[in-house]
């Protein structure tokens, strides 16, 4: 666990950090998948910034009214940003409707404008898992396995260094499969799959889950629906073929 990176008076949060240079990287495999497929770059490009900005002002706000209570009497604290005061969830969900709203305006074809995104997100979950082994968030349930990290004061999975490994893998299958796609779509629908599945692994060894109905992991849960759903689009997109 690396959180802070002092820098004489400057404080740089190292997972903060590994993501911005991640999102580079990211921004790069996509911008040259977008030249291999003939997408306009430029465009896929305004689309990841566009969900990226507004997902990231989104759970910003979204947090603060969850807990204004706290930030009432202290509005000055709603512009101290930090990483672990974002709604993750409601940045999703607002992100990935603003960059719908960019794609129609833009005309974007959106299973091509998937596929372009889909390498760089690969990309991304990497990173991800790095950051989490950087801050300590994701951690993994007690355990007297060898490999074992010492992590919140206790030996534990170390969840974040098995999410990399997965994320590397998945990484790895989407490279290859990219230019053998069957059909527009298919190469991003491959990785929501293969990281459904990576997720339900993952969270089998996470002590810091949400549970549900007394026994249900939510993320699994949540990983079981996005797993139906990818292969059902599979199927009805297959049929639609280049449609």
């Amino acid at each position: 666990m690396f959180p802070l990176l002092q820098l004489g008076p400057v404080a740089l949060q190292v997972p903060g950090l590994i993501l911005l240079v991640t999102l580079w990287f990211s921004l790069t495999v996509a911008e040259k998948e977008a030249k291999r497929l003939g997408q306009p770059h430029d465009a896929a490009y305004g689309l990841v910034m566009t969900a990226l900005v507004g997902g990231i002002i989104g759970a910003r706000l979204w947090y603060v009214a969850r807990y204004w209570s706290a930030y009432a009497a202290d509005p000055i604290g709603i512009v101290a940003l930090s990483f672990n005061t974002l709604d993750p969830t409601a940045g999703f969900v607002i992100g990935l409707a603003l960059a719908l709203l960019y794609g129609r305006r833009k005309k974007l074809p959106l299973r091509p404008t998937l596929d372009v995104l889909t390498p760089g997100l690969a990309v991304f979950s990497i990173g991800l898992g790095l950051s989490h082994l950087a801050s300590g968030n994701a951690f993994g349930a007690p355990t007297e396995m060898p490999w074992a990290i010492y992590l919140w004061d206790a030996n534990r999975h170390p969840t974040q260094i098995y999410e990399m490994i997965l994320a590397t893998a998945v990484f790895a299958v989407i490279w290859f499969i990219r230019q053998k796609s069957p059909f527009p779509g298919f190469t991003f629908l491959v990785w929501v799959a293969l990281t459904a599945v990576s997720r339900l692994f993952l969270e089998a060894f996470r002590d810091d889950s949400i549970i549900v109905a007394d026994s249900i992991r939510q993320a699994q849960l949540a990983s079981l629906i996005v797993l139906l759903a990818a292969l059902w689009l599979m199927r009805q997109w297959a049929v639609e073929g280049y449609r």
